[in-house]
């Protein structure tokens, strides 16, 4: 049973030690295995539900604040508070278009850094008030062009990422499609992280890792299946925590009913949050994060060789 559980009182049903969440899926045995890069497709098809298809059906009242008082408002990004079953949530997501034109308007969800910042500005808020946050993580990564890094995009995702570890509220990740890089990272991090079923979660896309590795975009099927970015994978790896299962034909084939489960998994994991002492929060997601990527050495495996008195200075 992970320290979360104890701490809120839920028990396993089953005696294994790890109770599932409300809400959500953990047995992989309920949902439908497709191909990584089946699930790429899916993920970035363009009639999938995104943030604001989110925020308008499950939640009410939504006001949206712009800018980041500080150069200008990025439409990449939507960030407000809204109501669900009437008690105040701040929401913030990425947003991706349905159309070109929408698209383009949207920058195709790739925020600069001013578009983090806003994120920032409203997290805070939220945490000044005593509301819980949402983040609708939605994004190929964040836009690499010359004039997001002269504005400080490295600075304001890590900004983020340091922040959020330490923000005094209950944070509740959902990645809708894809979660790219360091641009999907700068709204992940929280006490829960869920995934819809064909979304995918890599710190490199298919392509940009097949061109690195095989040096052509045309071993992407090749790299997906290597990156383990399917939320098949992830749950198995630790990295996400639960999986909301999609429509049969997919999210794309019912907004209603995906924001319907959407709906369902927010709501179950912010009342177990809530109820959580704020510091106990706090120390649980540094230790979430901390475990993901732990590796154990079989028995037997060969001692590697002594460092230099220097490495070992220098690590000192």
């Amino acid at each position: 049973m992970s320290m979360l559980d104890r701490v809120t009182g839920r028990t396993s049903p089953n005696g294994n030690g790890a109770a599932p969440l409300e809400g959500v899926l953990t047995d992989l045995s309920q949902l439908r295995r497709r191909t990584p890069w089946e699930t790429v497709q899916l993920a970035r098809n363009v009639k999938r539900p995104h943030a604001l298809d989110v925020i308008n059906r499950v939640f009410t009242n939504f006001q949206e604040l712009h800018g980041d008082r500080q150069f200008r408002d990025d439409p990449a990004i939507v960030a407000g508070i809204g109501l669900l079953d009437g008690k105040p949530v701040a929401v913030i997501g990425q947003q991706k278009g349905s159309t070109t034109e929408e698209n383009i308007e949207r920058n195709f969800g790739m925020a600069h850094p001013e578009g983090y910042r806003k994120a920032l500005r409203v997290m805070q808020l939220a945490e000044k008030f005593g509301l819980p946050i949402v983040t609708l993580v939605d994004t190929s990564g964040a836009y690499p062009g010359p004039e997001a890094e002269e504005r400080g995009q490295h600075e304001a995702i890590a900004r983020n990422v340091l922040e959020m570890t330490r923000l005094r509220a209950p944070i509740v990740v959902i990645i809708l499609g894809e979660g790219g890089s360091g641009g999907a990272l700068a709204l992940a991090i929280g006490d829960v992280v869920i995934a819809l079923e064909n979304a995918i979660y890599s710190v490199i896309s298919p392509e940009g890792a097949a061109a690195i590795l095989w040096r052509t975009n045309a071993e992407a099927e090749r790299a997906a299946t290597a990156l383990k970015l399917t939320s098949f994978d992830l749950l198995q790896l630790g990295v996400i925590d639960g999986i909301i299962a999609e429509p049969p034909d997919g999210a794309q084939a019912d907004h209603e009913e995906t924001a319907k489960r959407i709906a369902e998994g927010i709501r179950a994991q912010l009342e177990r949050l809530t109820r959580v002492p704020i510091d106990d929060l706090l120390a649980l997601r540094y230790e979430r994060f901390r475990k993901i990527g732990v590796h154990q050495e079989p028995e037997g495996a060969a001692t590697p060789p002594k460092r230099p008195w220097w490495r070992r200075a220098l690590g000192r």
